[in-house]
């Protein structure tokens, strides 16, 4: 299992990002075919390093093969453009993980 993680720095008027990411960006990657499962999550407080983040998104794919077609998808470069609208690709910094076990060998 491969997920894509987004990391959203806090921005400077939270009920504005809010607003966009929740009611249309969040939409838009969410039909992004060969997604398997979204986790959202907004942070409550930074306990220790920097920068503070505000949301945390998780988008799970089967493989790395599977989230590199998506990436090839209209969907996925809907969302994208989407984020570029609203100014979101200024606040986030976006990772490829490999999901492992306490072994660190990859899970299925």
């Amino acid at each position: 299992m491969i997920k894509y993680v987004a990391l959203y720095r806090t921005p400077e008027d939270a009920a504005a990002f809010d607003e966009a990411y929740f009611s249309t960006h969040v939409p838009l990657a969410n039909a992004t075919p060969g997604l398997v499962r979204t986790e959202l999550a907004r942070v409550l407080k930074t306990v220790a390093g920097e920068p503070a983040l505000h949301v945390v998104a998780e988008l799970y794919f089967e493989s790395y093969e599977s989230l590199k077609a998506a990436f090839k998808t209209p969907e996925w470069a809907a969302s994208g453009a989407n984020l570029q609208e609203w100014g979101g690709l200024e606040l986030v910094s976006m990772h490829i993980a490999e999901i492992v076990g306490d072994d660190g060998r990859p899970t299925s």
